[in-house]
């Protein structure tokens, strides 16, 4: 009896330190895979603030582009209408004597 007993005190024990084994793996799995995911959030992380980083050059290269273009257009238009006021201002107050005199 005492070696049935003995028997199962070991198997007790050894259940006992299987399972505070099993405990410690556990903790250590857990935080190996905390570790994984931290790494992960932090490589998306720097690929997110790359390509946002990009995505604002080019916004901010297209933006450029177009005010250029839209200066460069302004700016003929403007030269266009100051060559004509050269050309037609003697017709314009002309015109525009002729308005003030009929009224």
């Amino acid at each position: 009896m005492n070696t049935v007993v003995k028997k199962l005190a070991d198997i007790e024990a050894t259940a006992e330190a299987i399972v505070e084994h099993a405990h410690a793996q556990k903790s250590e799995i857990e935080k190996k895979i905390q570790a994984d995911r931290d790494r992960f959030d932090e490589t998306i992380e720097d690929e997110t603030q790359k390509q946002l980083a990009q995505i604002r050059q080019e916004a901010d290269e297209k933006m450029e582009r177009i005010l250029k273009e839209q200066r460069e257009k302004n700016h003929s238009t403007i030269d266009n209408l100051k060559k004509e006021f050269e050309e037609n201002h003697t017709a314009y107050a002309r015109e525009i004597l002729a308005h003030i005199v009929e009224v």
